[in-house]
């Protein structure tokens, strides 16, 4: 996210759009249209959910442009009339549409290992890339490997996040907080995940990166129109915190999950 406390606004990297045609797709490269179909490949044996993978379609955006906005964000659209919970997988290709295999692509949410629910209408996970030549990603190459309903249904609105003190008094999520206030403003209760990212610090036209990602607490439920308290606890998260408070870019960020 674009969360360098100067608000200095980066140049933008163009984005690029890939649509899903039964389960494999490919992205567009950064100079293509929008919305543009993908190459459809085999799917794999044993590919799961074939009733649901219709109904999910992606676009990779490296940078909208917009301050204060996370880059390297994969956009999930879904279509279904329930919360689905897909298994992906990712190629890196470069502004050739070459694949870049020694680039590693995993994710900060969990849509590569069934950790993201993603309600109708959609939702966003974040990509990181890892490697030589991670800096010349320009898109990607989505694979669905699996999709299964939603044992929970996730809300279409999401759930902020407010960093507390030790008394429960409210402060930024760049100080050292010792709890985080999750609030849900839809009608039914949903389940979240807290990731906390500290984001790289890279050179102008160069996205930002993911460095670290630390989960805070569980899997909690938040009731309707409701909200709920979740404590820093253990060692990771309590360093975590501690090491990246007063730093220049981090993100306190819910997401649905199961």
């Amino acid at each position: 996210m674009r969360i360098v406390k100067s608000g200095r606004r980066r140049l933008a990297a163009a984005g690029a759009a890939a649509l899903v045609t039964g389960a494999l797709v490919t992205g567009c490269g950064p100079h293509a249209h929008a919305g543009r179909v993908g190459k459809v490949q085999r799917v794999e044996p044993g590919f799961g959910g074939e009733e649901f993978s219709s109904a999910l379609s992606f676009r990779y955006v490296g940078d909208s442009g917009v301050n204060e906005t996370m880059n390297q964000q994969l956009e999930i659209v879904n279509v279904a009339a329930e919360s689905l919970v897909p298994v992906l997988s990712f190629q890196a290709v470069d502004r050739n549409d070459h694949v870049l295999p020694q680039v590693k692509v995993s994710t900060v949410y969990g849509s590569d290992r069934g950790n993201l629910a993603v309600p109708y209408g959609g939702t966003i996970d974040i990509l990181r890339f890892s490697g030589p030549r991670m800096h010349d990603v320009a898109d990607v190459r989505v694979t669905v490997r699996s999709v299964a309903a939603a044992r929970i249904n996730a809300g279409p609105h999401e759930v902020t996040t407010q960093a507390l003190d030790r008394h429960g008094r409210e402060i930024s999520k760049f100080e050292r907080f010792s709890a985080v206030r999750l609030t849900n403003e839809d009608d039914f209760p949903v389940a979240v995940r807290i990731a906390y990212i500290l984001w790289d610090q890279p050179p102008k036209g160069v996205t930002q990166q993911a460095a670290e990602v630390t989960p805070i607490g569980g899997l909690t439920r938040v009731p309707a129109h409701g909200s709920a308290v979740v404590r820093v606890t253990g060692k990771e998260a309590v360093a975590a915190v501690a090491r990246n408070s007063d730093g220049p870019a981090v993100s306190l960020k819910a997401y649905n999950s199961q």
